[in-house]
């Protein structure tokens, strides 16, 4: 059991005092060693990031670097009439991959990660601190304490604050805001669809290349083939994933970086003129209509960018930053001004102009290693949709789903089975079902761009709440944003009906059963507070609660972290008997990206002590996972056990008697809320249990004054007589009660609410896994207590 460890003032300056003499008696040659292995240090430390920008490469930046494969095909998948038309694309994309991956994303967006974690809904949750947007209101003073919830202050007057304020009262504003992360969710895993189709599809048309008699079903077939592979694969993880998938990306970025050096010497440096921005003006005007919507190709130059930001919980900030401007930038320029030089001597070859430019001597190697590659963009896709999928499953924005964790390392590498298999027939589908790339790419840029929308409209709240940067920065940065991407939006838009309703259709029915899911989960909490019995009632069933007191332990699981859930008093109405000791266990996600152990659990007395009942509230982050806490019984019993000799020590320092609100006479109800730290958190005022709240200074046993022992003498024969009592309990059994609540519409619901709720709702609980899944609660010791209502 972790314990604060609190020494005097006067230690501290003592323990000081002592260092810096010890310090001024070193020799100098020690001196100079230990600034030797300070430098060793650093060294390391840099070799340590230099080795994790080299993983980056394996699964963050594979969607990017393949992008080659495609774009030119799909900026002219009619064949290019003027050789300007070529510069004019290329300018195009350069300053594409200037002002959108490298300024916004690299040195803008990565450092709105939440504790090193990425994607839509770790902007959400930094969001969620910083103002009371989330819609389910379980969070309690006590939680913003934790060492994980950093968060800024606001001076009154300020314009965070009146932009604080403002959101706060706008119920619909908060609607608003989630609705927005959600369609940014849904497109992040329609990316997750579209990217494999596309890159695999791309690498193995390659086959028709050099071999032209071969038909167009068999490349298919083969994408198909790598693709049920790639997908079964994913169980492995991305820990072992990393270290197989870095050296084919850096091989591959280096073999299109060196193509493109070799097209520019051969054909003509020419096309270096690219780099003015004026050649974007004339291929505007000389193209009109058709030049606007070539963007939606030249838009996919710059896909695999959110998969950057979702999949920077595997890696620190400073190595994705490193990768990206050391060898991924470079080598993309190259690899597209190489291409363009090409095509501006072979203007037919537009639909497979990566592969003709290839020298012939090396053409097979280069098409494995682009065939491996394309597999390596899926992996950074489909990684980004597993994170982004557990971060909506603990915020309850997702039905429950099995996650599994691949790494016993880092918690951020994980695989969602069941999202998985969805994902693999979906790609097949829209893989097969296809007739050209072409058709894909227009669903993936429409995919990617709105993506981009979402994290811009996000930013803007990110940079006023928690940067709290000025105003002029905040315009510029939106300014410059929206241009480029309601521009690339405006251009895909005319490709809706070429493919581009793919993802519209795939994003549409994930959206449909996240909102319908999240209508659900607020709703069942809404009954909870609603519905929660109050604490006189509970004391005018006396200590035995009107009931036979069985021996054991009963853990009722309630979604409240304070009063007495209905489903107590509903098991309590129905069976003649409870157990001896109650423990109402709430188990809530919070909007950070993980608890720590020692700060996970806070335990408070509920009611009397002759009730022998309490609460104990468990707390997780969006990156912990509940199931795997194999002991968390066993946890959750010493913190209550620690709780009550902490509570017996502070009686022993009480002089006063204390009176319930009833008027009847009895013990304290000790409601300071303790975490496992064996400090006390906060005081908690719950008029619903008409108790007065007391703030117990708590430490561990050793650190309490040994004054206090005389006077805690009978305190702690109570302590030992209840800790026995609860050890007997806990030998007698415990039983795990879970509430089994049935949603349903009321009679005079409008039908689309009846839809949502009694079918939709019904049938996403009914396939989903069950709560005792989640908590991993054995089946021998479940019971299941139901209960229906109506919304």
């Amino acid at each position: 059991m972790a314990s604060r460890v609190d020494t005097d003032e006067d230690g501290d300056n003592r323990g000081s005092m002592w260092e810096l003499d010890q310090k001024l008696d070193q020799p100098m040659d020690e001196e100079a060693g230990r600034l030797k292995n300070m430098y060793r240090e650093k060294k390391f430390s840099a070799l340590l990031l230099l080795r994790l920008a080299f993983q980056s490469l394996g699964v963050v930046y594979g969607d990017l670097g393949t992008s080659p494969l495609y774009v030119f095909y799909n900026t002219f998948p009619n064949g290019v009439k003027d050789p300007e038309d070529v510069i004019g694309a290329l300018s195009l994309i350069i300053y594409s991959l200037t002002f959108v991956p490298l300024l916004k994303y690299v040195f803008v967006v990565l450092r709105a990660n939440d504790n090193g974690q990425g994607g839509t809904f770790a902007l959400y949750s930094l969001l969620c601190r910083h103002a009371k947007i989330k819609t389910i209101p379980n969070q309690h003073r006590t939680d913003e304490e934790l060492t994980t919830y950093s968060r800024s202050t606001f001076q009154e007057r300020s314009f965070a604050a009146k932009t604080k304020r403002w959101i706060e009262e706008q119920e619909s504003g908060k609607s608003a805001i989630l609705m927005l992360v959600l369609v940014g969710t849904c497109m992040v895993i329609g990316d997750g669809i579209l990217t494999p189709a596309i890159s695999v599809l791309s690498a193995v048309g390659g086959i028709k290349v050099n071999r032209p008699a071969m038909g167009s079903g068999v490349v298919v077939l083969v994408a198909v083939v790598i693709l049920i592979g790639f997908f079964s694969m994913q169980h492995y993880g991305t820990d072992r994933v990393s270290w197989l998938f870095a050296p084919i990306v850096l091989l591959w970025f280096l073999l299109i970086g060196g193509i493109g050096i070799y097209n520019i010497s051969k054909y003509g440096s020419s096309v270096l003129k690219a780099f003015s921005p004026v050649y974007i003006y004339r291929y505007f005007r000389r193209g009109g209509k058709r030049g606007w919507t070539s963007l939606g190709g030249i838009m996919l130059s710059i896909t695999g960018t959110e998969a950057l930001f979702a999949d920077l919980a595997h890696f620190p900030v400073s190595a994705v930053q490193l990768a990206f401007t050391l060898v991924v930038f470079p080598c993309l320029l190259l690899a597209y001004s190489g291409q363009a030089a090409y095509l501006m001597n072979n203007l037919n070859h537009s639909h497979d102009a990566f592969y003709r430019s290839i020298p012939d001597r090396i053409y097979w190697p280069v098409f494995v290693v682009a065939t491996a590659a394309a597999i390596v963009a899926s992996q950074a896709t489909i990684t980004a949709t597993f994170s982004i999928i557990k971060q909506a499953l603990a915020l309850g924005c997702f039905p429950r789903v099995k996650v599994v964790y691949t790494s016993k390392k880092f918690l951020g590498q994980i695989y969602v089975p069941d999202i998985n298999w969805i994902l693999m027939i979906l790609c097949i589908a829209v893989t097969a079902g296809f007739e050209n790339q072409n058709q894909i790419g227009n669903a993936y840029g429409t995919a990617v761009v709105i993506v981009m929308l979402v994290t811009t409209f996000l930013m803007i709240l990110i940079m006023i709440l928690v940067w709290r940067c000025h105003w002029i920065l905040v315009v510029i940065f939106t300014g410059l944003s929206l241009i480029v991407e309601c521009t690339y939006f405006s251009a895909v838009l005319f490709k809706v009906d070429q493919g581009g309703w793919v993802p519209l259709a795939i994003a549409g029915g994930f959206l449909i059963i996240m909102s319908v899911w999240h209508y659900g989960t607020v709703k069942r909490y809404e009954f909870e507070m609603h519905s929660k019995v109050s604490m006189a009632w509970v004391l005018g069933l006396g200590p035995s609660l009107g009931l036979v007191r069985v021996p054991g332990i009963g853990l009722v699981y309630t979604e409240l972290a304070s009063g007495v859930p209905h489903i107590f008093s509903h098991f309590i109405t129905n069976l003649p008997a409870i157990h001896s000791v109650v423990v109402f266990v709430c188990v809530k996600y919070l909007p950070v990206y993980t608890v720590p152990e020692e700060e996970r659990f806070l335990v408070k007395r509920i009611g009397p002590k002759n009730f022998h009942m309490f609460r104990c509230v468990a707390r997780y982050g969006y990156k912990d996972l509940h199931k795997k806490d194999d002991d968390f019984e066993k946890k959750l019993f010493e913190n209550l056990f620690m709780f009550v000799r902490l509570e017996s020590m502070m009686e022993g320092c009480s002089d006063s008697d204390e009176y319930s609100l009833y008027g009847q006479q009895t013990e304290q109800s000790r409601d300071g809320l303790l975490n496992n730290n064996g400090n006390t958190v906060s005081s908690n005022l719950d008029l619903t249990m008409s108790s007065i709240d007391s703030i117990i200074p708590v430490r561990s046993p050793s650190h309490v004054n040994i004054t206090l022992r005389s006077s805690g003498q009978a305190s702690s024969q109570t302590e030992v007589d209840e800790l026995e009592f609860l050890n007997n309990c806990r030998d007698a059994g415990v039983v795990h009660i879970l509430g089994n609540t049935v949603v349903r519409a009321r009679r005079d619901s409008r039908f689309y609410k009846k839809i949502a709720v009694d079918y939709i709702y019904a049938f996403l609980r009914k396939i989903c896994r069950e709560n005792s899944v989640i908590f991993n609660v054995p089946h021998e010791t479940l019971l299941n207590v139901g209960q229906i209502f109506y919304v």
